[in-house]
C-alpha cells in the first residue's frame, strides 16, 4: 500500500489551520510472533484556526474501524479513503480524534518492520518513519512542522523488551506504559520491540547523568563491542554539547542495531536504530570502524539539528542532513581523544566524490532543493543533501570561521528549541555573529546547482621562477534535463606548494589561503617564486570544486602520489584522478597505472578500499571494451601479490583478499580460492573467517565453480539471516539461464521477499563479468518497472528500478530504448528521476570508452 502523496500546498495549508498537540497511540503487539496485522488506536488532540473547517489526518491500514471525531462516530466508509481520513466540520479551537485500525507488520524496512531470526525462530520489531511512514503504524498529520507530544501504550508478549522515544518504564501484565515526549515531527517517534539484547550505560556531565543502552538480537550480541560504542558516543556528547552550547534535550539515549534496515541509520529521538551489519561478525578494517563511528555521531548530531530543530518543510532536509554531516565528521577530525583525526581525509576521498557524482547528473539541484511533494523528497535523500551540503559547510567556516559558525549555530538552537525552521533563521542567526552579509553567498552555494573547475594558470621564466600564477573557474553547462544555469561561485581555498625532500617524499613547502572569484583570480603572492614540483589547489579540500592539475604537477603527482607525506593531500590527488578517469579526461589504462604505482605506498586504509572499488568500476565499465580483459587480468594479478606482499594479519591485508576475491578468473587464482576456504591452503595471517568465505563462494558461484549443493553447504555453516542474504547473492550470480530466471521472478515477478533479501538477490543478479547472459533483461525491465513503482512500496520499488537497470549494457541502443521508455511510459517525477540518473551513467561510460579507446 504506497500512500497518497502528499504536497507542499496541502501540507501549507493544513499547517496554517491546525495546530496539533498531543498524540495517545495504544498498539497491540502481543501477536506479534505470529505476524499478520495488530491493532492500533489513536486519540489526537488538536485546534483548528476555524469553526466549520476541513482538514484530514493520515493513515495506511488494510481496516479501519472507528473514527470518531468530538464525539462523533463518522461513517468509516465514507471518510476513508486512499490513505487519508477526512475531517470535516472541525470546531474553532480544541478538537479530539479517535481512529481504531487493524495496521500491517512489513517486511519493506518501512512503517512496523517484522523479522524473524533464523536463530532462535523469535520475532524483532522495529519502526522507520522517515519519510511518511509513521502513517502505517497509527493516524497522524504526517509532516514535520505539525510537531506534538507523543505518548505510547504498548501490549507485547511477556519478557519482550520494548524501547520508544521515552524511558522504558516497568510492564504490568504485559503493558508498557510510556510517558510523553517532548514536542517533535511524527517521523522521529520509535518503536523497537522484541527479545532484544541489551548493555547499559550512562553519560555523566555536570551532575546530569543520561542512561544509555545498546541493543541487538541474542544471536549477534557475542559480536556486540558495546564499550566501543558507548566510548565513540560519550566523545561526541562532549564535543556537541560543548559546541552547541545547548544540553542534550532528551531523557535517555538508546542505540539499536536491528535487522534489515533500508539506511545506515534513522534519528528517532533518544532510540537511534541503525542496520546491524555495524554489529561486524567477521574482521573488518579500521575503515569500516571509522565508518560506524561517523555514523553514530551523525545520528547523535540529529538530536539537535533535525530533532530539536527541525525544517519546516522538506526543502530543507539539508538542514538536517548537511549539518550532521558535517559535525559528525568535525567531532572525528577535531574531539580530544578521537580516534581518527584524519576524518577529513575519509570525508574528501568518499563524501565528496559521492557528491560530485551526484552533481554531474540531469538530477542535480541546488543543496536547498525544490521539494513539491512526497516523492520528490523520497529521492532526495542524496549525495547533494548529504555530502555537497557538508562539504558547502566546511567552506562557510572557512568563510566566517569556526567559532563565528559555532556561536550562530548556539544562538539557533537557543531560538527555535523544538520548532521548526527555515533557511533565513539560520543565516540571520550566522550573520549575527560573523559579521558577514550571507545573502549574496547562500545564493550562489545553496540555491543554485552544479559543480565549478578550479585550474591553476602558471607561467615560468626560463630559470624555472614563477612569473604569473592565476586560479581559473569555469562553470560547466549543466547536464542535458538539469534546472538551472551554470554560476561561478565564491570559494576560500588553500593554495600548497609541494617538492620532494632529501628522502624523496612530497611535502607541503608553503600554504596560501585566498578568496577565488569570478573567472579568474590572479595570485600575486606567488610570483618570483621557484616552480615547486607540485601547486596543488584546494588543498586542505576548504571548498567545494574540482581541482585539476596543471601539467607539470599532473607528471609528479603520477611519478610519486605514494610519496605525499600527509594523508589528506594524497586523497585529494586520487581523488582528482578519479574525477578525470569519469570525465574522460584519463584513460582508464592510465588510471589503473597511477593506481598501480602508488597504491602500494598509501597507508590510509580507506584511500586504499576505495581505490579498490574505483579501479574495479573504471575497468568494468570505463574501459575500452576490447582491453577490458588484459586490464583486469592485469589488476588482478596485482591483488593477489598486494595480498601475498601484505603484512600479515594486517588491515591491508584483509582489504586486498577481499579485491583479489573479487575479479579472480584464471584456473590457478580460483583454485587459491578454493583451497582457502577448504584450508588445504594458507597465507600467512589472513583469517578466513565467515564474512570472507562468503566473499569467496560468491565469486566462485559467479563464475559457475560452485554451484547449489557448495551454497547450501555454506549456508549449513552460516544458517544467519546475513548467511541467507549471502546464499541468496550466490544463487543469483550463478551465470545460467535457470539461476538468471529464477533470481529476475523471485524480485520482479513475485513480491514476496523482505528488503534485505530482494537487494541480495539484485547484487547477485548483476555481475559485471555476465553482460551477454544479462542482454535479454533490457526488454524485460522496461517492460516490468513501471508496474513495479506503482504497485510497491518506495523502497522496494527503488531496490528494483536502480538495481536492475541494464548498467552493464553500455551502449548507444540502451541510450535509445530509455529515451523511447521515458517518452511513451510518462513515468512518475520521482521514477524518471530514477531511470534518467542511470541514463545518465551509460552515457557518461561511453564517453569515457571512448576515451580510453583514443589512448590505447
Amino acid at each position: 500500500m504506497p500512500g497518497t502523496n502528499l504536497t507542499r500546498e496541502e501540507a501549507q495549508q493544513r499547517a496554517r489551520l491546525l495546530t496539533v498537540d498531543s498524540y495517545e497511540i495504544d498498539l497491540d503487539l502481543s501477536g506479534a510472533q505470529e505476524g499478520g496485522t495488530y491493532r492500533s488506536v489513536t486519540t489526537v488532540r488538536f485546534a483548528s484556526a476555524e469553526a466549520g473547517a476541513e482538514s484530514f489526518i493520515d493513515l495506511v491500514a488494510p481496516a479501519v474501524h472507528e473514527v470518531v471525531l468530538n464525539g462523533k462516530s463518522l461513517d468509516v466508509a465514507a471518510v476513508f479513503r486512499d490513505s487519508r481520513i477526512a475531517l470535516a466540520h472541525l470546531h474553532e479551537g480544541d478538537n479530539e480524534l479517535r481512529v481504531v485500525a487493524d495496521c500491517a507488520y512489513t517486511n519493506t524496512g518501512e512503517g512496523l518492520h517484522r523479522f524473524v531470526d533464523p536463530v532462535d525462530q523469535q520475532a524483532y520489531l522495529y519502526t522507520q518513519f522517515e519519510v511518511p511512514d509513521a502513517r502505517r503504524v497509527f493516524a497522524s498529520f504526517e509532516q514535520p512542522d505539525l510537531k506534538a507530544t507523543f505518548q505510547f501504550t504498548v501490549k507485547a508478549p511477556q519478557d519482550w523488551t520494548v524501547i520508544s522515544n521515552s524511558p522504558t518504564p516497568e510492564p504490568k501484565d504485559n503493558v508498557w506504559h510510556f510517558e510523553p515526549t517532548p514536542r517533535i515531527s511524527t517521523y522521529i517517534t520509535a518503536l523497537i520491540v522484541g527479545p532484544y539484547h541489551a548493555v547499559h550505560s550512562s553519560y555523566e556531565k555536570d551532575g546530569r547523568s543520561v542512561p544509555m543502552g545498546v541493543y541487538c538480537r541474542p544471536s549477534l550480541a557475542e559480536f556486540l563491542d558495546a564499550d566501543e560504542i558507548f566510548e565513540v558516543t560519550r566523545q561526541g556528547f562532549d564535543w556537541f554539547q560543548e559546541k552547541f552550547d545547548y544540553p542534550y534535550p532528551f531523557a535517555k539515549y538508546d542505540q539499536l542495531f536491528v535487522p534489515e534496515f533500508n539506511a545506515g541509520a534513522m534519528e528517532n529521538a533518544g532510540a537511534v536504530t541503525f542496520r546491524d551489519q555495524y554489529v561486524f561478525r567477521s574482521k573488518v578494517t579500521d575503515a569500516a570502524y571509522e565508518r560506524r563511528a561517523e555514523t553514530i555521531l551523525h545520528e547523535l548530531a540529529h538530536m539537535w539539528f533535525g530533532d530539536l530543530v527541525t525544517m519546516e518543510w522538506w526543502n530543507d532536509l539539508w538542514l538536517n542532513e548537511s549539518f550532521a554531516t558535517f559535525t559528525s565528521v568535525a567531532c572525528q577530525a577535531y574531539a580530544p581523544g578521537s580516534k581518527w583525526p584524519n576524518a577529513w581525509t575519509t570525508f574528501a576521498n568518499s563524501e565528496k566524490t559521492w557528491a560530485y557524482r551526484q552533481d554531474q547528473l540531469p538530477s542535480t539541484h541546488p543543496i536547498m532543493a525544490e521539494i513539491r511533494d512526497l516523492d520528490d523528497v523520497l529521492v532526495n535523500f542524496d549525495g547533494i543533501t548529504y555530502a555537497k551540503g557538508a562539504s558547502v559547510l566546511k567552506q562557510l567556516v572557512a568563510y566566517v570561521g569556526m567559532d563565528e559558525f559555532f556561536t550562530g549555530v548556539q544562538a539557533y538552537f537557543k531560538a527555535h528549541a523544538f520548532g521548526n525552521t527555515r533557511l533565513p533563521d539560520l543565516l540571520g542567526a550566522l550573520e549575527q555573529t560573523s559579521g558577514r552579509d550571507l545573502k549574496t553567498w547562500s545564493k550562489a552555494w545553496l540555491e543554485t546547482a552544479g559543480i565549478n573547475i578550479l585550474r591553476p594558470q602558471v607561467d615560468t621564466d626560463a630559470d624555472g621562477v614563477i612569473t604569473a600564477f592565476a586560479v581559473k573557474q569555469e562553470a560547466p553547462a549543466l547536464p542535458a534535463g538539469a534546472k538551472g544555469e551554470p554560476v561561478l561561485r565564491p570559494h576560500r581555498i588553500a593554495i600548497g606548494l609541494y617538492d620532494l625532500d632529501e628522502a624523496g617524499k612530497l611535502v607541503r613547502t608553503e600554504r596560501i589561503e585566498l578568496d577565488v572569484d569570478g573567472e579568474l583570480t590572479a595570485v600575486p603572492a606567488l610570483v618570483g617564486k621557484a616552480r615547486p614540483a607540485v601547486i596543488l589547489l584546494n588543498d586542505d579540500d576548504l571548498s567545494y570544486a574540482k581541482v585539476r592539475l596543471d601539467e607539470t604537477s599532473l607528471k609528479n603527482v603520477t611519478e610519486h602520489l605514494g610519496d605525499v607525506t600527509e594523508s589528506l593531500p594524497r586523497a585529494l590527488c586520487w581523488a582528482s584522478a578519479w574525477d578525470m578517469t569519469r570525465d574522460g579526461e584519463l584513460a582508464t589504462r592510465d588510471y589503473l597505472a597511477l593506481v598501480l604505482s602508488g597504491i602500494g605506498k598509501e597507508t590510509d586504509i580507506g584511500v586504499v578500499q576505495s581505490l579498490h572499488r574505483q579501479v574495479k568500476t573504471a575497468i568494468d565499465v570505463y574501459a575500452a571494451p576490447n582491453w577490458r580483459e588484459a586490464g583486469l587480468t592485469q589488476w588482478t594479478d596485482a591483488t593477489l601479490a598486494h595480498l601475498r606482499a601484505a603484512e600479515p594479519g594486517s588491515d591491508h591485508q584483509l582489504a586486498w583478499a577481499r579485491a583479489f576475491a573479487a575479479t579472480a578468473r584464471t584456473p590457478q587464482q580460483l583454485d587459491l580460492l578454493e583451497a582457502l576456504l577448504d584450508g588445504s591452503e594458507t597465507i600467512e595471517g589472513l583469517v578466513v573467517d565467515t564474512e570472507l568465505r562468503w566473499a569467496f563462494v560468491e565469486r566462485l558461484a559467479a563464475v559457475g565453480v560452485f554451484d547449489e549443493e557448495e551454497i547450501a553447504a555454506e549456508y549449513e555453516r552460516d544458517k544467519t539471516a546475513a548467511g541467507e542474504r549471502h546464499a541468496a547473492t550466490a544463487r543469483a550470480a550463478r551465470p545460467t539461464d535457470t539461476a538468471k530466471a529464477e533470481a529476475w521472478a523471485a524480485v520482479v515477478e513475485g513480491d514476496k521477499l523482505p528488503n534485505a533479501v530482494q537487494e541480495a538477490v539484485i547484487v547477485g543478479f548483476v555481475q559485471t563479468d555476465q553482460r551477454e547472459l544479462l542482454t535479454p533483461y533490457t526488454e524485460k525491465f522496461f517492460a516490468a518497472v513501471k508496474d513495479v513503482w506503482e504497485s510497491r512500496s518506495h523502497e522496494m520499488a527503488q531496490q528494483i528500478a536502480v538495481g536492475l537497470y541494464p548498467s552493464l549494457q553500455i551502449s548507444q541502443a540502451t541510450l535509445d530504448t530509455t529515451d523511447a521508455w521515458l517518452e511513451s511510459a510518462q513515468p512518475s517525477a520521482a521514477l524518471r528521476r530514477l531511470i534518467s540518473e542511470s541514463r545518465a551513467g551509460v552515457e557518461r561510460a561511453l564517453k569515457a570508452q571512448a576515451a580510453d579507446a583514443a589512448a590505447g
